[in-house]
Order: C-alpha cells, then sequence, then structure tokens
C-alpha cells in the first residue's frame, strides 16, 4: 500500500454533475487530496473549476447531455483517450415529482436515462479503457438513501436508484478480480439547492432532524471525503458496497 492511502495524488478522475451541490463538492475534495477533476455534464462548470484550482487541482471540463447515452460515453471515451482516467464518480442525476397514478411514461423515461441508464454505459466505458489499457480503476456510483427506501411521488428516481444499488453490485462482482472496484455512496439529507425547500419549511426540516442521529443536516464534504476513500488506495479491498452517508438516518 502507498504511504498515504487516502492520497489522490496523480490520478485523474472524472465526475459526473460536477456543476453544483454533491458533484461539486466531490470535484473539490478529489483536488484536495491530490487528484485531476474532469467535470462532465450539461451546465457550466466555472464556479467549480475556480473552486478546485483554488485548492489546487487540475480541472478541465467536458459539456455532454448524459440523456443521450452514445454522447456521454463518446465523451468519456474521448477523454479517457486524451489521458488515462483513474476513476469515474457517476453523480448526475434528475429527479421528477408527481403522485404515482398521474406519474407519466416521459418522466419515467427521462430519470432512467440519466440515472441509470448513463451510469451503467459510462461504467461500461470506463471499464473498457481501463481493460484494455491494463490498467485499475475505481468507480463509485451516487445512489441514494431511496435505493433502500421507497420515498414519496419519486417512483421513477425510487426505481433508478435501487437499480444504482443492483448494477454496483453486478459490476463489482464481474471486474472486481479484474482490477476494477465499484461501489456507491449513498447520501442522507445533504445541504443543496435541491433540499432548499425542505430546509426553508419548518415542520419538514424539524422532522428531518428529529430523525437524523447526528442531529444535523449533512454537506457536500461529507459526500466528498467518503468519496475520495472509495477512490483511494485505502478502500483497495472494498467491492460492492453502497456505503450510507446519512448521519445514521438508516439506522433509526
Amino acid at each position: 500500500m502507498s504511504p498515504d492511502p487516502f492520497s489522490l495524488q496523480g490520478r485523474r478522475i472524472a465526475v459526473t454533475g460536477a456543476n453544483t451541490g454533491i458533484g461539486q463538492g466531490i470535484a473539490i475534495a478529489v483536488a484536495e487530496a491530490g487528484g485531476a477533476v474532469v467535470g462532465i455534464g450539461r451546465s457550466a462548470m466555472d464556479e467549480t473549476a475556480a473552486r478546485v484550482e483554488a485548492a489546487g487541482g487540475a480541472f478541465t471540463p467536458c459539456l455532454v447531455d448524459l440523456s443521450d447515452i452514445a454522447a456521454g460515453t463518446g465523451a468519456l471515451e474521448r477523454i479517457a483517450a486524451d489521458a488515462p482516467l483513474d476513476g469515474l464518480v457517476n453523480n448526475a442525476g434528475i429527479i421528477r415529482r408527481a403522485d404515482s397514478i398521474d406519474f407519466s411514461e416521459a418522466d419515467w423515461d427521462a430519470v432512467m436515462d440519466v440515472n441509470l441508464k448513463s451510469v451503467f454505459f459510462l461504467s461500461q466505458a470506463f471499464a473498457r479503457s481501463c481493460l484494455s489499457a491494463g490498467r485499475p480503476g475505481r468507480i463509485v456510483n451516487i445512489a441514494s438513501l431511496l435505493s433502500f427506501q421507497g420515498g414519496i411521488r419519486v417512483p421513477a428516481y425510487t426505481a433508478a436508484k435501487h437499480g444504482v444499488a443492483g448494477v454496483t453490485r453486478i459490476l463489482a462482482n464481474e471486474w472486481a478480480a479484474r482490477g476494477i472496484n465499484v461501489n456507491a455512496i449513498a447520501p442522507g439529507y445533504i445541504e443543496t439547492n435541491n433540499t432548499v425547500a425542505l430546509r426553508a419549511d419548518p415542520d419538514r426540516s424539524r422532522a428531518i432532524l428529529e430523525r437524523i442521529p447526528a442531529g444535523r443536516w449533512g454537506v457536500a464534504e461529507d459526500i466528498g471525503a467518503a468519496t475520495v476513500f472509495l477512490l483511494a488506495e485505502a478502500s483497495r479491498y472494498v467491492h460492492g458496497t453502497v456505503l450510507p452517508v446519512d448521519g445514521g438516518w438508516l439506522a433509526r
């Protein structure tokens, strides 16, 4: 094992959905651990680039709509051809809310394409680049508490995140002996743009906090630190796990 098993020095990591929130936190954490970041997504990542560079890291943006699977995998293949990739973090995701009785096929397909289909095919493209070059690799998928629970009014999101857990396990089964670690993180309630409304609602926020043993909402840095562990040499014997980073929510 290396002198610092938690270092990402010299490693190049692709992070999808790195423009804000959890993805941005992961990109910054990778940079702070010594890694270079390639941000993949459809939105501008200028703020993330500035914060990564302020942390002493290098940031390369790649603008692509990950709902277009061919475009997404093509972009990843070009990134890997430019310089070897050591890790892939599948963080990009969308959510559509409606009662299950009213949920549309269009919303179902949109969520599945980004949250599950792209996870599998980007992982496949990354693994092919590693295996063809005889290089080890790390994949970290961002799952959810809804990989374990049902939720309300988010049927496609829940189905997709259950699928992310399953994809994580099958890819670990197939690729662990070939030098590719595949794991996932299930974030709890995190302070991001997606949770502003929840945190602004005194009743909902209080109910959530009362269930979290840690007594606070998580922050993007909490997910970033766990992701660095799963990308680093320290987790070399960790395969197929879905790690909750939830302040103890699932323990209640």
